[in-house]
């Protein structure tokens, strides 16, 4: 029988994610957070959950090192989606990827200008598509952590990132001031292990389908 890899990341996705694969019968049989197993066995012996970031789940399942996986919208726009076929929105994982600024930068007036901002972001893609349509000049500074602290160091005049609460944003005294798209995590799969596996892998999509809320 052939052997179904699934490319997951740790955290908030892999949560979301276990009632998902329960409704299909798959048991992760270690904790990601506890283990330090990077491919973690499930109850079922022909599937088996690799543990990776979650950038990297789109090039896994794109590349055929995982027949399926779990990914943010976010990062997939990033990635491009090449090779990959995204059957389903899980809605799960939901956040809002937003432009924020500094409490009292008047943000308006800025992007009104035409002048040149400077944006923080580890999402150049989506910033650079979001800021050409609106005509804005824009300067970007690739990070990987922390945006929040760039604006209040001098770095950046806004970011762009990605809001669950907003408090963060809060704490570090700035302010969503533009929503660009509402993310939540897809289910990602390899082309052409949908029809090499497409026995194996067809009940597993048609229970995550009937498992996932509207």
């Amino acid at each position: 029988m052939s052997t179904i890899t699934i490319a997951l990341s740790k955290g908030r996705i892999f949560e979301e994610t276990l009632p998902l694969l329960a409704a299909a019968g798959i048991v992760p049989l270690e904790d990601p957070e506890t283990s330090r197993k990077l491919i973690i066995p499930t109850n079922q012996d022909n599937v088996r959950v690799v543990i990776v970031r979650a950038s990297d789940v789109p090039t896994y399942v794109q590349y055929g090192a995982a027949d399926l996986g779990v990914a943010g919208k976010d990062v997939l726009f990033e990635h491009g989606g090449a090779g990959l076929y995204q059957p389903l929105d899980l809605n799960i994982a939901k956040c809002r990827m937003m432009v924020a600024v500094p409490a009292g930068f008047d943000y308006d007036n800025a992007v009104r200008q035409g002048a040149r901002l400077k944006v923080a972001t580890k999402y150049l893609k989506v910033a650079r598509e979001h800021f050409a349509a609106k005509g804005v000049h824009v300067d970007l500074i690739k990070l990987y952590g922390s945006m929040e602290l760039a604006p209040l160091a001098g770095l950046a005049d806004a970011i762009v990132d990605l809001v669950s609460s907003g408090g963060t944003l809060k704490a570090n005294n700035l302010v969503a001031v533009e929503e660009i798209m509402a993310i939540s995590s897809r289910l990602v799969v390899n082309q052409a292990a949908l029809k090499l596996k497409r026995e194996a892998l067809e009940p597993i999509l048609a229970a995550i389908a009937g498992a996932v809320k509207e």
